[in-house]
This record gives structure tokens, sequence and C-alpha cells, in this order.
């Protein structure tokens, strides 16, 4: 079994699993979140879990982004399609730039890989950090404990005349922390098929708690149930 392994190892696969997404009118959703509660007026931006870029690069049109991943395979597919961002390798539980910026998103529930609450807070203090007064935070979460839906398989699919790929999960919860152990077929013309079991741990963190851990950080905060897709919602967080 390996860890994260569509991150790493299986990278070059991301975008085609993932094809569904549409990052056009997620990205839109987010400028326009951006112009009614950032307070701040300058155009610096911070993604972090950038993935393949995709958001980073729709936004670069309007924003200055610096795009962040922890995850080198991610980075290296990111940077063939858009060599023209800004790209870094960067723990978002760890920031450390010399630079303040006026909005940080990170999507996709990409925060949910810190796992507890200890480092939420730090991740969450270190976004405070590198804002500017009146800057915003944006962040999609993952399921809560309510939400997220145990035993339940899931199923998803893409196709290609070349390449297959199946990806099935029953996902479970341990110690607290949601489970899924997705098991990828991938089939390519005159290739061997492949079976990965790819593990991702994700924490499951509830709304009142993230809410008054913002607030308590120092963020005007609020939550949106309303988000970029169903059941996840998003935070939102002005630094006063």
């Amino acid at each position: 079994m390996k860890q994260q392994a569509i991150y790493r190892d299986l990278a070059k696969y991301y975008n085609l699993i993932y094809s569904f997404k549409n990052y056009e009118a997620e990205s839109e959703k987010i400028k326009e979140l951006i112009a009614k509660h950032c307070k701040s007026t300058g155009t610096a931006l911070l993604e972090a879990g950038c993935g393949t870029g995709k958001h980073a690069a729709l936004l670069n049109k309007d924003f200055d982004v610096v795009a962040t991943d922890i995850n080198e395979g991610m980075l290296n597919v990111a940077r063939s399609h858009f060599p023209s961002l800004d790209i870094r390798q960067a723990d978002m539980s760890q920031l450390n730039f010399e630079q303040e910026f006026d909005v940080i998103i990170s999507l996709y529930s990409s925060i949910a890989y810190v796992k507890t609450q200890v480092k939420l807070k730090k991740t969450l203090q270190g976004f405070f950090k590198h804002l500017k007064v009146g800057g915003l935070v944006i962040f999609e979460p993952w399921f809560t404990k309510e939400t997220y839906t145990v035993g339940v398989p899931s199923v998803k699919t893409y196709e290609s005349e070349d390449t297959k790929i199946v990806r099935a999960c029953v996902p479970k919860i341990i110690n607290g922390v949601s489970i899924m152990d997705l098991n990828y077929l991938i089939a390519e013309k005159n290739q061997e098929v492949q079976h990965v079991i790819d593990r991702h741990e994700m924490g499951l963190f509830e709304i009142e708690d993230t809410l008054q851990l913002m607030k308590d950080i120092g963020f005007k905060a609020k939550y949106l149930k309303n988000g970029l897709m169903k059941n996840r919602g998003l935070y939102i967080g002005v630094k006063k």
C-alpha cells in the first residue's frame, strides 16, 4: 500500500481522474468572494496546495499568484503545463515566506491533510502571519463526521482510446480520522495493468471548532455552506 501516490508516483494521471472538475467556474466563484470580502487593495495571492496548478493559472490572469504544494510530483505536472507560473514547493503547515499576501487560498480539501487540530491551528496561524491586514483567506475543508459517508462505496472512471482508469473506495474512520484506501486500476495501451492501493488520511474538523479557532487566531471568520463542492462548504476569514 502506498501513501498519497496520486500526488507522487501517479501524478501524471491526476488531471485525468479529476477531469470532472470545473476549474473555470470554481475560479470565478473565488474571484467573486475576493471582490466581496477582501479589504486589502493589492493583488498578491498565495495558493497553498495548488496541485497541478489549474486554479492558480486561471487566477493568475487577475492576480499575482504564488502557487505552492508539498508534493514534487504535482509541482512537476504544474510546471510542465504552466511554465510562466511562480510555482514553489512548500508545506502549508510550515509557511515561511518574507512576502505578505492580499489573499491566501487552499482548495479541494487540501488543508484536511494536516489531520489534527494542533496542525490545523499551526496552519491557520501561518496563513494569518502571511496575510496583510484586511487580507482574505479562503479554504475548502473536507467533510465533518456528520457528512462523511462511512462504508458507502464510490467509483470514479476515466476513459480515452489508449487509457482506462478506475478508482474505487469504501471510506472508513479510524481514531477520528477519515481513511480512504483508493484502489486504482490503470490500463494503458501495450502496458500491463497497474493496480495501486493509495491511502489518504484526512482530518474531520467540525465547523464550530474551526470557526472558533479562526477567531482566536484573529480572523473575522465565516463558514459558507454553499461552497465549490457538495457538503464541503468554504471558510473565509479576514485578518483584523
